[in-house]
């Protein structure tokens, strides 16, 4: 619970305790008196409900899970410089700007690209990516624990929280595995979508704007 909405129900709490005292000293009751008792009894009540909406508002952010794999780099060699360059750029950007943990690309029935954790698994798409990418559209998995069919991601990193599979149309997707559930924003998922749809072009057609080579 966030500091000022601590500070606010230990208040209510002790608006509440003196009101409850007051009521059992007190010598006679008249309708004032009751009216004054109910009205400090709802200010009580309305501190306490403030604190509990503004832990509401400011909820804890989720705690990372502790995924199992090891930190690489596995990319294919049969692309020019300027893809190469593209995935290695692309992927670094959605590892150190999004809450990526791992990042894979399949591109014409085969993986092209792990990065981050990763495992030596062969990936194959299950139902959910082959779906992504006959309907062109952009799937989000916010906690996997809800999805049965999450095991076709075991492959690529067991038991991750949080998975965004972007389709480059029907030839292709890209795989992002978060550090823990609904820890992707819309934010991200645009960021993932735009460089899905420029990453599809350099792997089509072999063209890209120049990026550092730092970068990678």
């Amino acid at each position: 619970m966030p500091g000022p909405a601590r500070a606010v129900l230990i208040c209510a709490l002790l608006l509440l305790g003196l009101t409850v005292t007051n009521a059992g000293v007190a010598q006679t009751v008249t309708p004032e008196f009751q009216r004054a008792e109910v009205l400090a009894g709802m200010a009580a009540v309305g501190l306490m409900l403030v604190a509990v909406l503004w832990t509401r508002a400011n909820p804890k952010s989720a705690e990372k899970v502790p995924l199992q794999g090891e930190q690489g780099l596995l990319m294919a060699d049969q692309f020019s410089e300027n893809q190469q360059q593209e995935l290695a750029w692309g992927s670094h950007m959605l590892l150190t700007a999004t809450p990526a943990a791992s990042v894979l690309v399949f591109w014409r029935h085969q993986v092209v690209l792990r990065r981050g954790l990763i495992t030596q698994e062969a990936f194959e798409p299950g139902a959910i990516t082959q779906r992504a990418m006959e309907r062109e559209q952009t799937i989000s998995l916010v906690n996997t624990t809800l999805f049965p069919g999450r095991a076709e991601f075991d492959a690529m990193l067991p038991s991750l929280p949080a998975i965004v599979v972007c389709p480059m149309g029907k030839e292709g997707a890209v795989i992002v595995g978060g550090w823990s559930p609904r820890c992707f924003t819309r934010s991200d998922e645009r960021w993932i979508e735009g460089w899905t749809k420029r990453l599809r072009t350099t792997l089509a057609t072999g063209e890209a704007s120049p990026v550092p080579p730092d970068s990678a």
